[in-house]
């Protein structure tokens, strides 16, 4: 009786075994880095209603600046000047008036040339750069491979033991880009997570292959520095507006990641 009861014991904790290694998922990290917007994006219709209404509001109800009360006081001194009523004091009517400061300030910023919106970068499509699209965010993708295939995806890599999430995507980060690029992450937590399973084939002829992977993303914030070319070819990354992201990356890919990024 027990000869039977240690069979049925082994046969269930191996049956048991087998089930965990098939239910085995890697764990991976993924940076969602951004370049965020350099100069601000031209207002719509709306918004410039709204921004000339909030102006006239200011106008009408804001005190006198020091530079309105100046000239008042400006043009009641050539007044009181006009009708005799003071003498000239020779040392005042030198200094420079009110109407002269403004005058001056108007031809400064008449000869004044705004730079153009739109770079060198912008007008040749440059996606490996990041001068393109100034008013946008830009967010970085690699090319990797995935068993046979390569497809364009947020930086990534698989935990290694005894790391946090975080300090995956860090190390993910630096081993892909190198130690040239400055960033900022945002927080300890992932902002999303991407599930897929690995192709039947593959994982039938590796054993104790896990049946898919979870992916966590961390956003973090470009600061400074640029690509190192020895960790990836200017063929291998490619810096892409939210709208260009959907035709880039696998659709169930941009599904998920789509969730986390906020509409501009």
């Amino acid at each position: 009786m027990n000869l039977i009861h240690n069979r049925l014991r082994l046969c269930f904790n191996s049956t048991l075994t087998k089930m965990i290694h098939r239910g085995k998922w890697d764990l991976m990290s993924a940076i969602c880095l951004e370049r965020k917007p350099v100069i601000s994006r031209d207002m719509n219709d709306i918004e410039r209603q709204f921004s000339g209404m909030l102006a006239q509001i200011e106008l009408e109800n804001s005190y006198k600046s020091d530079h309105e009360m100046r000239r008042k006081r400006d043009k009641l001194q050539a007044e009181l000047i006009k009708s005799k009523s003071v003498d000239i004091d020779i040392d005042q009517t030198l200094k420079q008036t009110a109407q002269d400061f403004e005058d001056a300030n108007v031809d400064e910023y008449n000869k004044f040339l705004f730079a153009n919106r739109l770079t060198e970068a912008d007008k040749k499509c440059d996606i490996h750069s990041l001068e393109r699209k100034l008013d946008r965010h830009l967010l970085l993708l690699v090319l990797q491979k995935q068993w046979d295939r390569k497809v364009w995806v947020m930086p990534q890599g698989l935990r290694k033991d005894g790391e946090t999430m975080l300090q995956t995507a860090e190390r993910v980060l630096k081993e892909t880009c190198g130690s040239k690029l400055a960033v900022n992450f945002y927080g300890n937590a992932p902002c999303g997570v991407y599930k897929f399973r690995y192709p039947k084939k593959f994982s039938e002829s590796v054993q104790d292959c896990s049946v898919g992977a979870k992916v966590f993303f961390f956003k973090a914030q470009y600061v400074t520095g640029h690509i190192e070319q020895d960790r990836l070819t200017p063929n291998e990354f490619r810096w892409l507006g939210r709208e260009e992201l959907a035709s880039n990356v696998p659709q169930e890919y941009y599904k998920t990641i789509e969730q986390f990024l906020i509409d501009e």
